[in-house]
């Protein structure tokens, strides 16, 4: 895009259009430089309208809760969207049937699932993203995700417009959809189990134990680094990392989490190389010592 073209896009979106603006605040590693251009939508007429002016010219990350992501260090050329609070909200359709923004956290959804006394959303309790994030990786724990529950998809496309996808047509399988890359998803519906609101709690309770037991907390990590290779073993990817590569190992401020060696730590002031290669690292080292090849979780974005 041409120096006048983002003039005049500054023109019209006055505060919510930056230039090479920091990423590094904006996401769970506390990795990154900056991005070439940094949009805050507003609303949907502000968001279409900004999606049909860049017309396909930029490549675009839509950027949640900030977790499952791994930011280059160097200026990120394309445009980085941040959805407003104006797409949190929260409403009840019906006895069985939730919407939700695609800017509402996973946890969030969980809580107004068991105050109206809906089971099938407790999962999401234990989930650090939003609802637009868990629909592009199909996010799940505990043995539900959101393929489980997703009713249909409300979407933005390349040309700013504004699309409806039952369910019925998206093919998830595990952390992946079949859906377009560049889809910009706006909000979904769910559909629940009417039950009693103590036993949904009981049951969030339990999974916020489990994941409090196994995986490390307030700390610069990011989720599960690597996915389990569900179609090549039926050991977890944690496993095969435990008996491939040594568990001191780092790069610099790039670590191993000693609590769980799927989740890699930035324990100061890692950079975006050093996270990068502890990442290839133990990948390569699992490949040798099991023929396996794994697949990062998290999305390396450069």
């Amino acid at each position: 895009m041409k120096t006048l073209e983002i003039k005049n896009l500054t023109n019209e979106f006055k505060e919510n259009l930056k230039i090479n603006h920091d990423i590094k605040k904006k996401n769970w590693f506390n990795i990154g430089g900056k991005t070439k251009l940094f949009f805050k939508a507003e609303n949907l007429k502000e968001l279409s309208s900004f999606i049909k002016k860049i017309n396909k010219k930029e490549k675009i990350f839509v950027l949640g809760a900030g977790s499952n992501t791994l930011f280059t260090d160097r200026i990120y050329d394309g445009v980085v969207i941040k959805l407003s609070k104006n797409f949190n909200n929260i409403s009840q359709l019906s006895d069985e049937i939730i919407i939700a923004g695609s800017s509402v956290t996973d946890k969030a959804l969980s809580e107004f699932a068991m105050e109206n006394d809906l089971a099938g959303f407790e999962f999401l309790s234990c989930i650090p993203g939003t609802i637009g994030g868990g629909i592009k990786m199909n996010a799940g724990c505990f043995g539900t995700e959101f393929k489980d529950i997703i009713l249909s998809v409300q979407a933005m496309n390349r040309s700013g417009q504004i699309i409806t996808i039952p369910s019925s047509k998206i093919k998830f399988e595990y952390r992946i959809n079949n859906l377009p890359k560049d889809l910009i998803f706006l909000s979904a519906s769910f559909r629940g189990k009417k039950s009693n609101k103590n036993n949904i709690k009981s049951l969030m309770k339990k999974y916020k134990h489990q994941k409090e037991a196994a995986q490390p907390t307030k700390i610069k990590t990011s989720g599960s680094t690597f996915k389990n290779p569900i179609k090549q073993t039926d050991k977890k990817v944690w496993e095969l990392i435990k008996d491939s590569v040594p568990l001191d190992t780092s790069f610099g401020d790039a670590v191993i989490s000693d609590k769980h060696c799927n989740f890699f730590v930035n324990k100061g002031n890692a950079s975006f190389e050093e996270m990068k290669n502890l990442i290839k690292f133990v990948s390569n080292k699992v490949y040798e010592n099991t023929g396996i090849l794994i697949e990062t979780e998290i999305v390396i974005i450069e």
